[in-house]
């Protein structure tokens, strides 16, 4: 691909207040997003997980505080200059009727097309790559709703590949997908951050792929974060504790090295 990435990127959020309708969700809250690497954020259901991924990619207009791409303030880039730099792929994106794969990860390279840019080699090479680091040449013609679950995720990786971003959110991406397509899935991410030095931000509920799979953990809970470092710092049984509310072990993989969450059997309170 010759459509050269930025070096670094930056993404920060300072003192930042998130709301639906007057109802805060994420309040004051400050993070510096690592450039270069895998950012898994994490935390129970309603901490504001996916709230928080929405107010950095713009989608959600801060209450207070503000969103910094590259030192700039996000909400007051053109829509078109923040999709050169930053893609989302959100929970359950909405695939057009009838598009295909290849149609589906040429539109990645939409925002790269000024008024008079037609579609030229090098869209064609990015795509071409996409579409090969992603595994799909031999379903680039198949309509993209006739996937299965993994395969429709690498579709909506390969689009966000195609856009050529420095900085890639992802929300819950392994979502409804088996144990063998989440692993696909991540690794996929992760070969994104290593061969393309993409900086990733994605929310996961599974801690253990988390801590495998991301340098960087964010743990949050009513709307804050609680901790934040490497996983073999975070995934400890006193942060887990208290994000969480569950009594826990810890061990090393014998394999990895990485932390292996043990939950301990919550005791019900008799009625």
């Amino acid at each position: 691909m010759t459509d050269t990435l930025p070096v670094t990127s930056t993404l920060t959020a300072e003192s930042l207040t998130l709301a639906y309708d007057r109802r805060v969700v994420v309040e004051g809250l400050d993070l510096v997003v690592p450039s270069g690497r895998v950012t898994a954020i994490v935390g129970p259901n309603g901490c504001g997980k996916s709230t928080l991924l929405r107010g950095l990619s713009r989608l959600l207009a801060p209450s207070a505080g503000r969103v910094l791409l590259d030192g700039q303030v996000i909400g007051e880039l053109a829509t078109k200059e923040v999709a050169r730099r930053l893609g989302l792929l959100p929970q359950q994106p909405i695939v057009p009727e009838g598009i295909t794969v290849a149609e589906l990860v040429e539109r990645g390279r939409h925002p790269h097309h000024g008024l008079f840019k037609q579609w030229s080699r090098e869209d064609e090479s990015i795509v071409a790559r996409a579409l090969e680091v992603t595994e799909l040449v031999h379903l680039a013609g198949i309509p993209v709703d006739s996937l299965s679950g993994g395969q429709r995720q690498r579709a909506w990786i390969a689009m966000a590949l195609a856009q050529r971003t420095p900085v890639l959110l992802l929300d819950e991406p392994t979502s409804f997908l088996d144990i063998a397509h989440q692993i696909d899935v991540l690794e996929l991410v992760r070969d994104l951050n290593a061969t393309e030095g993409t900086t990733v931000v994605m929310v996961l509920h599974d801690l253990a792929m988390a801590a495998r799979y991301a340098d960087h953990l964010v743990a949050m809970c009513d709307g804050a974060i609680v901790a934040e470092g490497p996983p073999a710092q975070i995934v400890t049984p006193e942060v887990i504790e208290s994000v969480f509310g569950i009594a826990a072990s810890v061990v090393a993989d014998p394999t990895t090295g990485d932390p292996v969450v043990i939950p301990h059997r919550r005791k019900r309170e008799k009625s």
